[in-house]
């Protein structure tokens, strides 16, 4: 499947590509390319581009800079990790501890994506957010709610894997009033941790990137489609995170009467 690259602004593009389900279910996935303040490029996540892909790369990034480093930001997305690197072989490369296990043959730098010593480094760049009260790396192979959030300063934009989904819906159905949505990614209650305060926790948190980051316009999200601030057809992205906590209170009420 050809990828879509989309220019979300003059220093961020979000490039969708195709991941199958038991090879039939495109459920999409995406890397985005941020030229920093320095001039220089990194990518956030990995994908197997394709040649027309990586030439459109090469115009955006020109001669004169260079893609300086991957950084993987979900420890389940794996996948095109290898591949990412052998692309951009130079590109200093950054993964979770998990990323880390799963190939401990590649040249990971030290620094770790969801710890503070890599937010640090790119902070001049990117606000980075690591979910709390819920399991970062769950035991349980099929639960992928968590991934290190990021938020480019100059674009306004988050991008974000499976702890954030956007559900952009057909015209037919928007015409019906059927309206989009930015919600939290449906495994949450799987991946709340079992104990008292792991609620109060993620209430939190999940507070403080509403108001952290109010300025945020645009949300490149995995698996369903970005949320651009200039094709929004409903209310701001602040707003947006408001609502879909709002709407997780059911589950987050009826764990924390469980656990505390």
């Amino acid at each position: 499947m050809k990828e879509d690259v989309i220019k979300v602004s003059r220093d961020f593009w979000n490039i969708r590509g195709a991941f199958r389900i038991g090879g039939v279910v495109d459920i999409r996935t995406q890397t985005s390319l941020v030229r920093l303040g320095s001039g220089n490029f990194v990518f956030l996540d990995s994908y197997s581009l394709s040649e027309a892909a990586r030439r459109r790369i090469e115009e955006i990034v020109g001669p004169d800079s260079e893609i300086e480093a991957i950084l993987n930001l979900h420890p389940f997305h794996t996948v095109h990790v290898a591949n990412m690197h052998e692309m951009y072989p130079r590109a200093t490369l950054y993964g979770t501890s998990r990323h880390l296990q799963r190939f401990p043959e590649l040249p990971w730098a030290q620094a770790l994506t969801e710890e503070t010593a890599l937010h640090e480094l790119y902070g001049g760049d990117f606000a980075f957010s690591v979910p709390r009260g819920v399991d970062f790396i769950s035991s349980n192979q099929n639960i992928h709610f968590s991934s290190v959030l990021a938020l480019h300063r100059s674009s306004a934009t988050i991008h974000v894997d499976d702890t954030l989904m956007y559900i952009k819906l057909p015209a037919p159905m928007r015409l019906l009033g059927v309206k989009d949505a930015l919600s939290f990614h449906p495994t949450l209650s799987l991946a709340l941790q079992k104990r008292a305060g792991a609620v109060a926790e993620f209430r939190d948190w999940a507070t403080s990137v509403i108001d952290d980051w109010p300025a945020a316009q645009n949300v490149c999200a995995a698996h369903t489609a970005p949320l651009l601030g200039r094709a929004n057809p409903g209310a701001p992205v602040r707003e947006r995170l408001q609502q879909a906590l709002h709407r997780c209170e059911t589950r987050l009420c009826a764990h924390e009467k469980r656990y505390g």
